[in-house]
């Protein structure tokens, strides 16, 4: 059984591309998503095998959320696109799969004849999504906010998930994992469950046990664990 999931801005071609996938007996349509943030929760939580992903979604692109998933759970993606030459050209150089749009049921059932066949990882490297993030998506009221990195303090793992401090002192829940915003953010690992932004740091106490803390400039307090205190003063220049 091969698990989907369904990211696309219009109800309407959701709803066309569901009626389609519905026929075929070996595919289980996890969920749909309606954006790139709700993309992103869906995929860390339920891992599906392949995602149809609408390439021009307003806000953040299906090429710029790539970009925002953890590699370790990468699903195999089906670009969406209505027709785009110059999308349609890079999809077809690097053999990528790509539906357009309206979707045409003939030309689907050999993209799922593919899928069903080729299980080799997707090397997603010619679209440039394995660059750095320049902002990192959280969930407002009824909204995507968008924070810059020089907006962000530091990052806490915490039950409910993974929350963003500004230097507003406001905590954002972002979907994004610590895994991805270590790797593509220049945030710093202080401790297993915390990233920090280095230019807000202006202190750092040592107590006991050879553990440390941060204070940053707006007076929050961050732990630095052992493990990553050497890292952390190398980080910032100190011997």
């Amino acid at each position: 059984m091969i698990k989907v999931l369904i990211v696309d801005d219009e109800p309407r071609a959701r709803a066309e591309l569901v009626a389609l996938l519905k026929d075929a007996p070996d595919i289980q349509i996890q969920g749909e998503c309606a954006n790139a943030v709700e993309a992103i929760g869906a995929i860390n939580r339920a891992f599906p095998d392949v995602v149809f992903l609408d390439i021009q979604m307003p806000l953040i692109s299906g090429l710029d959320m790539l970009a925002m998933l953890d590699p370790a759970h990468m699903p195999r993606i089906v670009f969406l696109t209505a027709y785009d030459d110059y999308a349609v050209r890079a999809f077809e150089e690097h053999a990528f799969d790509y539906l357009l749009k309206p979707t045409d049921p003939v030309r689907l059932e050999k993209t799922l004849d593919r899928l069903r066949q080729d299980h080799r990882p997707q090397d997603l490297n010619p679209l440039a999504v394995n660059g750095q993030l320049r902002q990192v998506p959280c969930a407002g009221l009824n909204s995507i906010i968008l924070m810059k990195l020089e907006e962000i303090e530091f990052v806490a793992s915490r039950l409910g998930g993974i929350f963003i401090v500004g230097v507003d002192g406001q905590e954002r829940f972002t979907e994004l994992t610590l895994r991805t915003l270590e790797e593509k953010t220049p945030l710093f690992r202080c401790h297993r469950q915390h990233l920090v932004n280095t230019e807000h740091i202006k202190e750092i106490r040592f107590v006991e046990n050879g553990l440390a803390e941060i204070r940053t400039r707006t007076g929050q307090t961050v732990p630095v664990s052992r493990h990553f205190l050497g890292s952390l003063m190398s980080r910032l220049g100190i011997s």
